[in-house]
């Protein structure tokens, strides 16, 4: 694939939400993204930026997002410079404002990945280049591209499959795929206490989409009926990073009745598949698990290790797919 083969449409734009594209824009991307795996895979180089250098921009760090952006731009020729949150005055000594005017003279592009979504806004108004949304508290696009990547390329086709998110709806994750599904035509159910769906103001905006799209917006409260023949079950850490600790014990007294089991796999059907956007609590081999483990006697949280080892788990390939929608996201944009 070369530079002339990219459609042109979305030079120049940000990647900020995936409300501001169409199905077909976002199949597009798909398309695209599919293509340079492709390439990657038979080892066919497409540097179709070299001399383009990008900022990736990390109030909040990550291990997935930052391996994502480095390798896809390094795989399209491109530059990088990683600003950790200590790399950068923005929004201590330099306004949000002044940092994308700083940043757009001097980069080709911007990744952000940190807080409210009013951040990355800002900087893809006042930068002049494209800006890319790696996770905000409100969405995290990139993510929920790749996860429908990942399902396609499973089923073979998004239109009329079943996700059922478990947990913590009311955020990025909840949010992204409660979109990305009404936008697909997918069906998209929200698992879990009530007071963990989604908000009321975009849950509306979604199922206004889905009266085109064919898709459906539903929240459930009994695990199994949620489940039942579902194509994809999908869950989350049930403490987003940047909370505070506190935060574990309410969780787990309203979140443990929604933990992904073997029997709510079997529940969905052995064609279900199991999604996770990582890192996730399934053992104890992580500081955090051990500490809950000692606090709750709990071995696991959102997702049991049977479940998350099991030939139904797609989260590596879901993982690897970051890389490879990232890399479309930025070769279509810049």
């Amino acid at each position: 694939m070369n530079i002339n083969e990219l459609p042109k449409q979305f030079k120049g734009k940000s990647f900020l939400k995936l409300l501001d594209f169409s199905a077909e824009e976002i199949e597009e991307m798909l398309n695209v993204s599919a293509a340079l795996k492709a390439e990657k895979k038979r080892g066919v180089p497409h540097q179709m930026f070299k001399g383009k250098t990008i900022a990736l921009l990390f109030e909040k760090t990550s291990t997935r997002t930052r391996c994502a952006f480095e390798v896809a731009a390094y795989d399209l020729g491109m530059n990088t410079v990683y600003l950790d949150p200590s790399g950068s005055q923005m929004g201590k000594k330099e306004s949000i404002e002044d940092t994308a005017k700083v940043l757009g003279r001097t980069f080709d592009g911007i990744e952000y990945r940190g807080y409210g979504q009013e951040n990355v806004d800002i900087l893809a108004k006042c930068s002049g280049v494209p800006v890319w949304n790696g996770l905000t508290n409100e969405f995290h696009p990139t993510q929920v591209l790749a996860d429908l990547l990942t399902v396609k390329e499973h089923f073979g086709s998004l239109k009329g499959k079943t996700l059922v998110f478990m947990g913590d709806a009311r955020f990025n994750m909840g949010n992204s795929l409660m979109v990305g599904c009404s936008k697909m035509g997918m069906n998209f159910v929200a698992c879990s206490n009530p007071k963990y769906f989604p908000g009321k103001e975009l849950t509306d905006v979604c199922k206004d989409i889905c009266k085109t799209s064919g898709g459906s917006v539903k929240f459930c409260s009994d695990a199994f009926e949620a489940t039942k023949n579902a194509d994809v079950i999908y869950t989350d850490v049930w403490v987003s990073m940047g909370e505070p600790a506190e935060a574990w014990k309410e969780r787990i007294e309203d979140l443990l009745p929604y933990r992904v089991t073997k029997e709510i796999m079997n529940n969905a059907g052995e064609n279900a598949i199991f999604m996770h956007c990582l890192p996730s609590f399934h053992d104890l081999n992580t500081s955090i698990g051990r500490e809950i483990y000692e606090k709750f006697g709990l071995d696991c949280m959102e997702v049991t290790d049977e479940v998350f080892t099991s030939k139904q788990s797609v989260v590596f390939d879901e993982a690897e797919n970051r890389m490879h929608t990232i890399k479309a996201v930025m070769a279509l944009t810049l």
